[in-house]
């Protein structure tokens, strides 16, 4: 019986991947894909910027000792 409900349970799967399931186009596959790319850019760059400050801040604090 187990084995019944596992294929079952596939059957029902493979069905709602194909049939039930909206896929985004190729357009808005490229879309998205590129606004990840810039938005990692960004937050990225963001990151640098504030590691680069902290440090710049703590050196010149350690001098003061």
């Amino acid at each position: 019986m187990a084995k019944f409900s596992i294929l079952n349970y596939f059957k029902e799967s493979y069905d709602e991947w194909m049939h039930k399931v909206s896929w985004p186009t190729w357009s808005e596959l490229q879309n998205s894909a590129i606004v990840v790319s810039v938005a990692s850019l960004i937050i990225a760059i963001v990151v640098y910027l504030m590691d680069i400050s902290f440090q710049t801040i703590l050196e010149r604090f350690y001098t003061l000792f």
